[in-house]
């Protein structure tokens, strides 16, 4: 048996309200809201949200590869799949990929977990999907994306959903576009492409994967499809006559919006934490021409995954964002700060353990854990008599300070001192929290975050949030 053996998700705390985006600009406004990413994430960071989601309570060191998939890495040349796999703490005999330039990346990228594993060129194969996609200010597109990640683990043992069949198809299609020197995404007609684009390559998709595998509409519990719009969904959903109960209402298109590469893998981790055993899955991903399908079958081993803290746990936690000025900086659309701090290439490599894959020390002496690492125990001063051991990622503040100087997108910044679950204290500065809600005692935990960038590269940290 091969297929889907867990799954993660992430959804950014911060909702805009598509009034506001439209209140700005004096024109009609979109119903819902949409997930907009902090200043400090990016796609990268997102995605290794959702995978140490999907990796919750199994050793990360059993992970035999990762790929990572997005239309906006913040590299166009240096391998994101790398720094993911580092912050989740995968060992570094691994495969690690990118799949990019597509928002069918994150289909793309599970069909080629699904041939490693059913190769066996490995056991499981871990997809990240993340994207944060920058709407022209003023446009539909603004409105409609959406930010967020998805993550799915692919193995043969604990299968939740059993992957029965796969087809394609791939087509030259310009619907959408940007190029190394565009800022934001360009569209066609919306006509034309509505009409000759997604409702048409969507439904033959749908229709040759039935027709390959001998089933009827009938055979299928539930259709998941990814859409750009509610009117290009509704259209494909019309087009097929699903019966009702099939499919989603809202494919979280007024409440997330449209995330890209990851609102396939999203849709299905959100399908799968409400489906019963023996149900059949139809996941349909759709991207400029190109569209894969699956068919799944749900097993018992699906309650399983029952207690994660999936799509729906993520939608109820939300902040509203009322400023169209802060959202437009949160994007860099808007000009902050400039802050010129310092970075190193050669310490960024040299204390990886600690900074990204969040490794203090223990003594093999008298037992005592330090964060950061220490050769010398600060309790019984022994030398070199340690051991490395992983810093919990929960936690109470001690003590924390609001510096009102320091420029940021969203001030005050709130720095702080937790004392870790199981031993050890951070320091380190709070994000997506109200900081006049930050209290002594407030439970916490670690997140990775965009820190800063600086000699032309991006430098990557933990922060802390407020523990849900």
């Amino acid at each position: 048996m091969l297929g889907i053996t867990r799954y993660g998700v992430y959804i950014p705390k911060y909702r805009l309200g598509r009034d506001v985006v439209a209140k700005a600009w004096g024109r009609q406004f979109l119903s819902g809201e949409r997930a907009v990413a902090n200043y400090d994430e990016d796609s990268l960071t997102m995605a290794t949200e959702a995978a140490l989601n999907c990796l919750q309570g199994i050793d990360p060191k059993s992970v035999d590869g990762l790929i990572f998939a997005s239309t906006t890495s913040p590299y166009l040349e240096k391998q994101a799949s790398t720094l993911v796999a580092t912050a989740a703490d995968l060992t570094e005999e691994i495969f690690t990929a990118d799949q990019l330039s597509s928002i069918r990346a994150g289909t793309a990228a599970l069909k080629s977990a699904l041939d490693a594993v059913k190769g066996g060129s490995a056991r499981n194969i871990l997809v990240a999907a993340g994207d944060s996609r920058r709407g022209e200010p003023g446009s539909d597109s603004e409105q409609l994306f959406g930010d967020g990640a998805a993550a799915v683990m692919v193995g043969d043992t604990g299968v939740a959903a059993n992957i029965e069949g796969i087809y394609s198809l791939s087509e030259e299609f310009m619907d959408a576009w940007r190029k190394s020197d565009d800022i934001f995404l360009q569209k066609g007609d919306a006509a034309f492409v509505q009409a000759y684009g997604y409702a048409r390559i969507v439904k033959n998709c749908v229709a040759g994967i039935l027709k390959k595998y001998e089933m009827k509409i009938s055979d299928i519990s539930r259709f998941i499809f990814s859409a750009p719009d509610r009117r290009c969904y509704s259209r494909v959903v019309k087009s097929l006559n699903l019966p009702p109960g099939s499919f989603m209402e809202d494919p979280l298109l007024t409440t997330v919006g449209d995330t890209g590469t990851a609102a396939p893998l999203m849709l299905l981790v959100a399908a799968l934490e409400k489906a019963t055993p023996g149900e059949r899955l139809l996941l349909c991903s759709y991207g400029a021409g190109n569209s894969d399908a699956f068919l799944f079958q749900v097993t018992p081993e699906v309650e399983r995954l029952r207690d994660k803290r999936g799509v729906a746990g993520y939608q109820a936690s939300k902040k509203p964002m009322t400023n169209y000025e802060k959202f437009l900086k949160f994007q860099n659309t808007l000009p902050n700060e400039p802050l010129a701090p310092y970075s190193s290439w050669a310490l960024l490599w040299k204390e990886k353990k600690q900074n990204l894959q969040l490794y203090g020390t223990r003594c093999k002496k008298c037992g005592t854990f330090a964060y950061p690492r220490r050769r010398v125990c600060q309790k019984c001063n022994a030398k070199d008599e340690y051991e490395d051991a992983k810093l919990p990622r929960r936690g109470k503040i001690y003590t924390f300070a609001k510096d009102h100087l320091f420029p940021s997108p969203d001030p005050p910044t709130v720095m702080a001192v937790v004392d870790m679950d199981g031993g050890g204290r951070f320091y380190g500065q709070l994000t997506d929290c109200d900081p006049a809600q930050v209290k002594i005692g407030m439970p916490v935990e670690l997140t990775f975050r965009r820190f800063h960038q600086g000699e032309g590269f991006y430098n990557y940290f933990w922060k802390l949030r407020p523990l849900e």
